[in-house]
């Protein structure tokens, strides 16, 4: 049996656990600055991975694994990890993790198994905790790993009622070969607020000779000194933090913990660095400051919608404007630049043909939907107000969709409208062709929208 252990070391270690929406790259690079010795990424369902295809982002210096059905990535790594980032695979089938592993295992350090995971998602599709009641799929899905790819296997399991029971199933397991395993002292049915079974972990650790990885402490853990004694408590080789590094991450700094103030500030600049999503980086930094939305600060902050905007309550907007040119300038696509025959080779002729029928204003404009706080104010809603005004007919909207993408003709008194962009839901496309027809009849004022960042010459 392959051993790869000796790439990726698990002993005495503090890592990043995989958190869903925050273990993306920004904070996996942020963790590793601040000083957890390995992060892992969100869980990503090998499904979703399978359809995506892999990119070298030049602009960016990132490896990019992009889906093909709306250009959305699906997990962005780079060189400064790529020697301590795990990737969380979500699955239920051994040959689909086989697949998912051999398409990764160039750009990453490590595969881990969820088998801990109790949402309603992963137990209906058979993985997470489900695998905790099916050995004989999760030692083949662990195996068929080991065997065949250059990178370690581990997985994360949580605990039985009974420590004896979780110490057959953590023998089975690591008879396959695995180079770690992570346990979340908690069953499958126990949440946050109730206490991590620390001695069960030690009781598991003395009967296995691989590293065991303890999870689930955060209600214990204030400060860094927190992590060491979760460590001892647990008798476990390493600990995986969570939700702690969620609200703060630099609870991995031996010499304390930073100001939360500080934190976002280096996490934002990593978001703007890495072109991160708007609403990733939204949902992360709204972890962070918890109770503090509610502050004026934090009203005006969940207002934002790009991340210019978020960026700029900061006072990094200026330096997220200039990132973003220097981006494009490099030839970066971006959101806006993402079309359905980009990733999956299909005739643009039956677009064509739906667009260019008729003679029609097309501008490259964005439906941003801070910029238009009333309704109103928004294009649709302004076009009704025109058309009653000048007896006019409301004007009509026709959808073209590809995969996950959206695209609207706003007709209005027989001239036909359309933003050049791509949406990812019919509403804003609606939107974006009604906003380019607001722009052509001078009922929406054109360099405002400049300004705001809807429309990009």
């Amino acid at each position: 049996m392959t051993k790869h252990s000796d790439r990726l070391n698990y002993d005495n270690k503090i890592i990043l656990a995989p958190m869903v929406r925050v273990g993306t790259l920004p904070m996996r690079l942020l963790s590793l600055q601040y000083g957890a010795d390995i992060v892992y990424s969100e869980e990503l369902i090998d499904w979703k991975l399978l359809k995506s295809v892999r990119r070298v982002n030049d602009a960016l210096g990132t490896i990019d694994y992009i889906d093909r059905s709306d250009g959305t990535v699906v997990f962005r790594t780079c060189a400064a990890e790529k020697d301590r980032v795990v990737v969380q695979i979500g699955t239920c089938d051994p040959q689909r993790a086989l697949k998912v592993g051999k398409m990764i295992e160039n750009d990453i350090a490590g595969i881990d198994i969820n088998m801990g995971c109790p949402k309603e998602f992963s137990l209906k599709g058979g993985m997470g905790a489900a695998l905790l009641t099916q050995p004989e799929k999760a030692k083949a899905i662990l195996s068929i790993l080991v065997k065949n790819v250059k990178v370690p296997v581990t997985c994360k399991i949580r605990v039985f009622e009974s420590v004896e029971d979780t110490i057959k199933l953590v023998k089975d397991l690591a008879s396959t070969g695995i180079a770690a395993i992570a346990i979340h002292g908690r069953t499958k049915y126990e949440r946050p607020q109730h206490w991590n079974r620390n001695t069960a972990i030690a009781a598991i650790a003395q009967e296995v000779d691989i590293p065991v990885i303890a999870n689930g402490g955060s209600r214990e853990i204030d400060r860094y000194t927190d992590i060491l004694k979760f460590k001892q408590n647990c008798g476990a080789s390493s600990v995986m933090v969570a939700r702690t590094a969620e609200g703060n991450c630099s609870i991995f700094c031996p010499q304390g913990l930073k100001n939360l103030e500080d934190v976002i500030t280096d996490y934002l600049k990593l978001a703007i660095d890495y072109d991160n999503s708007p609403s990733n980086t939204k949902y992360c930094v709204q972890n962070m400051l918890k109770e503090l939305q509610e502050t004026p600060r934090g009203k005006r902050f969940l207002e934002c919608q790009t991340l210019e905007q978020i960026c700029s309550i900061w006072n990094l907007g200026d330096y997220c404007r200039q990132k973003q040119l220097e981006f494009q300038s490099k030839g970066m696509l971006g959101r806006r630049d993402v079309t359905p025959d980009m990733f999956n080779n299909i005739s643009n002729k039956k677009i064509k043909l739906d667009f260019d029928n008729s003679n029609i204003y097309e501008l490259k404009c964005a439906f941003i939907r801070v910029n238009f706080p009333k309704d109103p104010d928004l294009p649709k809603s302004k076009l009704i107000v025109y058309c009653g005004k000048n007896k006019l007919k409301v004007p009509t909207y026709s959808i073209i969709r590809e995969d996950k993408l959206f695209r609207a003709v706003a007709t209005l008194d027989g001239k036909k409208y359309s933003s050049s962009y791509w949406e990812k839901n019919k509403r804003f496309a609606e939107q974006g062709a009604a906003l380019a027809c607001c722009v052509a009849l001078g009922l929406i004022d054109r360099q405002n929208l400049i300004n705001n960042g809807s429309i990009l010459e």
